[in-house]
């Protein structure tokens, strides 16, 4: 089959469809749980519109800490259910959904107590290692103090007395949204970013449908649905307000805040797991690079653009630190993120105990509003909603058959592994850049390789950001649903945390290979240009220090 191009002409195409045809399942937000849900009710037989205010995953789904993962702290608060729940989906992605973009990885638990603590812990990931799907992944193994700083010779002696190892998972969380979306648009579902509801068409009581906003022509455009759902995870209040009856629940926004520091600035094998007073601290790796996180704090400002302060970063310093034998400075911190996970609300102040769980309602007929859960159950939340939708429908609609349906680049993604090498040699790139490619693309990998061969100056490396090929910035927009550059230095691509200046250096030049391809002048591709600065300069005000280019294109 081939694979559906979420390009400028698919969405002109997608809006005239939006307005002209009522469809059975309305999706609000492109989220993973919203992308999730649409790819759900595509593959039980439904026709489905998802919109999207922004891009895929311009809010929580692209700012998580990056894990597909049972919640190893989850057992110690006795949620042995929602645990046994996210280790069976973990093996699912793992190794039927999508083996492309999910992959191991390793973490030590250090342990500062020679008795109880040991035992203590063991048990817990006993249960991690054997509950729902766990089997997936090694055992864990427990490591003496020697053993320990042999993985890990970047901590301190004296901040353990020896360790835990055990698997979890990760994945770039905004790559993989914006695959599930494309999933769904593959088997026929019309999706579309920059499209924002503005406000739901009622009949009577019941919803049916929404008016929504084209943010790019300005056009209003009337979507007719036999069901919405609203999967808008921190913004669900202010959707839920749109129907003007009383929310059936409410949300509460957590901020969790990640440093990135170069992989060289703190020599292990493996990723780090560690308790706070507050919450855990993570260090996971990321490419060149390591995620230093999380904070878990209450966000009452508003959903839009959190941002990380001196505080936040002040605070993931001090804990790595307590563990680390040579400290991390700010002059270390390469990119740091800030995003928002939406808890379902609770009488305590304490974020960092509300339910990770997900809850999904009715509030008024034709309406089913699902929020909460964490990215790791996602296919779980989507198909719940989707069984709320069945409901009230008349026909009989069939149970949910994402848990068998591999995500876009998943089929045949382990043949190109094993031929990466014949790849390399007929494309002329190094088989480095072959794996980077079937790791962020899959079987879908051959796609860039086919602009490469077309255009070869895509072949080269992105100046300022040497990591992706030029040809990656392109199949961005061409397929990957991609309208301004922060959609491809900020997700499609991860430039915006993973160089020093944020990706300023490559802006211009990006913005000038995505200008031909969305009919951009050289007005436009300037404005693009300064849009960016501004929004690195917002979201690095307390963070790394930001040196600003050129803002006019090449």
């Amino acid at each position: 089959m081939t694979s559906v191009a979420l390009g400028p002409r698919y969405r002109e195409d997608t809006l005239r469809a939006l307005a002209e045809n009522e469809f059975d399942v309305l999706v609000v937000g492109g989220g993973i749980v919203g992308a999730g849900a649409a790819l759900d009710a595509i593959s039980r037989g439904l026709t489905v519109a998802l919109v999207e205010a922004r891009d895929w995953a311009a809010g929580t789904s692209s700012r998580s800490s990056k894990l597909i993962h049972g919640g190893l702290r989850y057992l110690e608060q006795r949620d042995f259910g929602l645990v046994r729940e996210a280790l069976r989906e973990r093996a699912l992605l793992l190794h039927r959904l999508a083996p492309h973009l999910v992959r191991p990885v390793q973490f030590l638990y250090p342990l500062r107590n020679r008795v109880w603590e040991r035992a203590y812990v063991s048990a817990g990931v006993t249960l991690y290692d054997t509950m729902g799907g766990a089997r997936s992944l090694p055992r864990h193994r427990q490591l003496t103090r020697r053993g320990a700083l042999r993985e890990a010779p970047a901590l301190r002696a004296d901040a353990l007395v020896g360790a835990i190892q055990y698997y979890d998972a990760q994945v770039d969380d905004a790559r993989y949204t914006m695959m599930v979306a494309r999933t769904a648009a593959q088997y026929g579902a019309r999706v579309a970013t920059r499209t924002e509801v503005t406000g739901f068409l009622r009949e009577g009581e019941r919803v049916t449908g929404a008016h929504v906003v084209d943010l790019e022509g300005g056009r209003e455009i009337t979507v007719r649905a036999r069901r919405v759902v609203c999967a808008t995870g921190v913004w669900t209040d202010g959707a839920q307000a749109m129907t003007g009856a009383r929310a059936t629940f409410a949300v509460r926004a957590s901020k969790g805040v990640h440093l990135v520091v170069p992989r060289d600035r703190i020599p292990m094998d493996t990723g780090l797991i560690t308790r706070t007073e507050r919450s855990v601290l993570f260090i996971i790796p990321w490419g060149r690079h390591w995620l230093v996180g999380t904070t878990d704090t209450p966000h009452d400002d508003g959903p839009d653009e959190p941002v990380a302060d001196h505080t936040d970063i002040g605070y993931l310093l001090e804990r790595a630190n307590a563990v680390l034998r040579t400290p991390l400075t700010m002059d270390d911190v390469e990119g740091v993120y800030a995003g928002l996970r939406p808890l379902l609300s609770g009488e305590m102040d304490d974020t960092a105990r509300l339910s990770r769980e997900h809850a999904v309602a009715e509030p008024v007929p034709g309406l089913v509003v699902v929020t909460g859960g964490k990215f790791t159950t996602y296919r779980v939340m989507a198909r719940d909603a989707v069984d709320v939708v069945a409901e009230g429908l008349d026909e009989s609609v069939p149970a949910s058959v994402t848990g068998r349906l591999p995500i876009l680049g998943a089929v045949g993604f382990e043949v190109l592994w094993n031929e990466r090498r014949r790849l390399a040699a007929r494309s002329g790139l190094h088989v480095a850049r072959i794996e980077h490619l079937l790791r962020r693309y899959g079987s879908c990998a051959q796609d860039v390789l086919d602009l490469v061969a077309a255009e070869p100056e895509l072949g080269a490396p992105i100046p300022g950001a040497e990591d992706y090929l030029c040809a990656e910035a392109v199949y961005a927009v061409t397929h990957e649903g991609a309208l301004h550059l922060e959609d491809v230095l900020a997700r499609r691509l991860r430039v915006s945390i993973e160089e020093w200046d944020g990706g300023l250096a490559a802006a211009a030049h990006v913005a000038d290979l995505l200008a031909p391809r969305l009919g951009w002048s050289r007005e436009d591709a300037a404005d693009e240009v300064k849009r960016y600065v501004l929004q690195i300069r917002a979201e690095r005000r307390d963070g790394p220090a930001v040196v600003e280019p050129p803002v006019t294109a090449a």
